[in-house]
């Protein structure tokens, strides 16, 4: 069964990374697409126009393993406030029919927790949102049950990791835009946590600095030649 997802961005190469975050592919296993290699406009920018991408994948129909009563648990002996937020993530995935494998696991003060299988993306939303806003949610319910704090790290099919690597693609190509170019490079909005990834796979990198601007949720990394320094703040 195929799987397909059309996203538009600055660049073909942004739109492709989107897609292929979602799906949960690398481009490599995926049919690019290119519906519109978009325009960089003339004066001022403009008529620039973004560039719109189609992305299909084969997805693999494996028997699914049903949220509930059954779900997997993996490691050693589970705490009140791990099982409780374990339950918790597993009523919400289970409310909105996404259907997969669970397993968490605690080390020190942090509870992991990760879910696998199919059409997940649901759970993630846009740039991991609703990944976010259930993780959040899951971190009260394990500290209701905690007397010391502990820290909640939720993520479904690997999909911070794969969005970390596509974050720090896209800063690096447009780190050489700016500097090729000696103009600063806006990136697209991101949250506070994809705007430390930023920030931080950028600290080395010499002849550009960055920083932040505008509002939530629309805040974005701005990336500056050396000689045109505005600062450096998420």
């Amino acid at each position: 069964m195929e799987k397909s997802v059309t996203k538009t961005a600055k660049t073909v190469e942004e739109a492709i990374a989107l897609a292929v975050a979602e799906l949960g592919v690398s481009e490599d296993e995926a049919i690019v697409e290119v519906i519109d290699e978009g325009t960089s406009g003339g004066f001022l920018g403009i008529g620039k126009k973004a560039a719109t991408v189609k992305v299909t994948v084969d997805v693999v129909e494996d028997e699914p393993v049903y949220y509930g009563d059954d779900e997997t648990f993996e490691g050693d002996a589970v705490s009140e406030s791990e099982d409780q937020a374990v339950s918790f993530v597993a009523e919400i995935l289970s409310g909105i029919g996404i259907h997969g494998k669970l397993d968490s696991y605690r080390e020190g003060e942090t509870i992991f927790i990760n879910i696998s299988g199919q059409d997940c993306g649901a759970a993630i939303g846009r740039h991991g949102e609703t990944l976010d806003a259930i993780s959040y949610l899951t971190s009260l319910v394990a500290n209701k049950y905690s007397e010391d704090h502990v820290r909640v790290s939720l993520d479904i099919g690997g999909y911070k990791k794969r969005r970390e690597s596509v974050l720090i693609s896209i800063a690096q190509k447009a780190a050489v835009r700016a500097t090729r170019s000696g103009r600063p490079v806006a990136l697209e909005a991101m949250n506070p946590a994809e705007r430390r990834i930023v920030h931080s796979s950028l600290q080395t990198v010499s002849g550009i600095s960055t920083h932040s601007e505008g509002e939530e949720p629309n805040r974005k990394v701005i990336i500056t030649p050396s000689s045109r320094t505005n600062g450096n703040e998420v």
